[in-house]
């Protein structure tokens, strides 16, 4: 891959768990030297991690994560985040990758119709 990408946080959780989606996020993720990792990404998989597997394995988590470049949140990204009519996280995900002109890798519906995604939309679960 030749060009900046950023996965979000359900695409790391996929990839993390090696689940039947992991496979999309894969070439994104792996292609360190073109990875960016928004804080608030770093943040909302920790957390998960955290409450679901303990610290350990967070912060394990977290070390992977940081294989790639992480952006910071400042003013003018929160700004630019605040115009799109998404959740917060996600608005602060979306600003990072339109300012570094980075492809968005996702499977959150919020993202679909958007320019510079790359979705996957979710298996629906077996009931």
């Amino acid at each position: 891959m030749s060009e900046s990408n950023i996965v979000d946080s359900s695409g790391w959780l996929e990839y993390l768990a090696d689940s039947k989606s992991a496979a999309f996020f894969a070439p994104a993720i792996e292609d360190t030297g073109h990875l960016l990792v928004p804080v608030i990404t770093v943040y909302e998989v920790f957390k998960k991690v955290l409450r679901e597997r303990g610290e350990n394995e967070a912060l394990q988590v977290v070390s992977i994560m940081q294989s790639g470049q992480v952006i910071e949140v400042d003013a003018a990204l929160a700004l630019d985040a605040a115009r799109y009519a998404l959740p917060l996280a996600d608005s602060l995900i979306y600003a990072t990758a339109l300012r570094h002109g980075a492809t968005l890798w996702t499977q959150d519906e919020h993202f679909k119709d958007l320019p510079g995604v790359r979705y996957l939309a979710k298996k629906a679960a077996a009931r």
